[in-house]
């Protein structure tokens, strides 16, 4: 495969090249793989870097090489991010997120319980407390949880669940979780939609949890002045960190530092039920 400009500038104020990123997909592209494979794609290209003019990808190209792997889901052919050819490939035109399904592409079951958590303003010390007050509530619900940076603003919070729930079960739990937040702390969170309605409060999402949806696959870069990256973390590291500490230039130490904290929710040794709670809701 051929590499065209290798030494075009992506992201110019972090100093990262098309070459620098390249490489950054191949270090981190084992655990991005795992969670990505066979999900449903969508990809945002920055043709000339981050500053420039992009667009949104869910179509495969009608250039795409033969050994590409695709899935047709709702008339849409989409790449399946399988193997780091396909990185590689569509990094070479520029795709600078890579955003993946919460199910695979051969059916409609989430593997996962997803909340994101998407600030108001830039203080995100908003952001650290309402997710230790999720992840206090999720363990009193016996449902264990995963955290990652978006990369941008915010922070994501994942529960692996046993297979076989629908979106529409989720969203109910999903709903009664948010909802019982902002209940006990309506100055701090707010489940409004409207972005003009929430003023400083924090938005809880649980509505971006839903079949052909997407989220930023973990160690996917974003197209942020820092080249920030969004970055599994361990639960004690959330009171202390900040989006732009993690990047192009320093993920791939961590990673091989720490490993994969993502893996919890790629391969799951456990996978938490969600009956329990659904029975409550039925009864309420």
């Amino acid at each position: 495969m051929t590499i065209t400009n290798p030494y075009k500038p992506l992201w110019p104020e972090a100093n990262v090249t098309k070459l620098d990123y390249i490489r950054y997909l191949l270090l981190v592209s084992s655990p991005l793989l795992t969670y990505a494979k066979d999900r449903l794609l969508t990809v945002i290209r920055y043709p000339h870097g981050i500053h420039d003019k992009h667009f949104y990808q869910k179509n495969a190209p009608e250039y795409s090489p033969l050994w590409i792997q695709t899935s047709l889901w709702e008339n849409t052919r989409y790449v399946l991010c399988n193997d780091q050819a396909t990185l590689i490939w569509m990094a070479n035109k520029a795709a600078l997120e890579w955003h993946v399904s919460f199910h695979l592409a051969q059916d409609e079951i989430p593997t996962e319980l997803v909340f994101d958590l998407d600030p108001s303003t830039d203080d995100f010390s908003v952001v650290i407390e309402t997710a230790m007050l999720l992840k206090e509530l999720l363990d009193e619900l016996h449902l264990p949880s995963t955290v990652k940076t978006s990369g941008a603003s915010g922070l994501q919070i994942y529960v692996p669940i046993e297979l076989g729930y629908s979106f529409e079960q989720t969203r109910e739990v999903g709903q009664f979780v948010a909802s019982y937040l902002v209940n006990k702390h309506p100055k701090l969170i707010t489940i409004e939609r409207l972005i003009k309605n929430r003023g400083t409060k924090l938005y809880i999402d649980f509505l971006q949890h839903w079949r052909g949806k997407t989220l930023p696959a973990p160690y996917s870069t974003r197209a942020r002045e820092h080249a920030t990256v969004s970055t599994p973390l361990s639960w004690n590291e959330v009171p202390h960190i900040h989006p732009t500490h993690f990047t192009v230039h320093s993920v791939p130490d961590r990673l091989q530092a720490q490993g994969d904290l993502f893996a919890a929710v790629s391969s799951p040794s456990h996978r938490a039920s969600l009956d329990a709670i659904l029975s409550f809701l039925q009864r309420k």
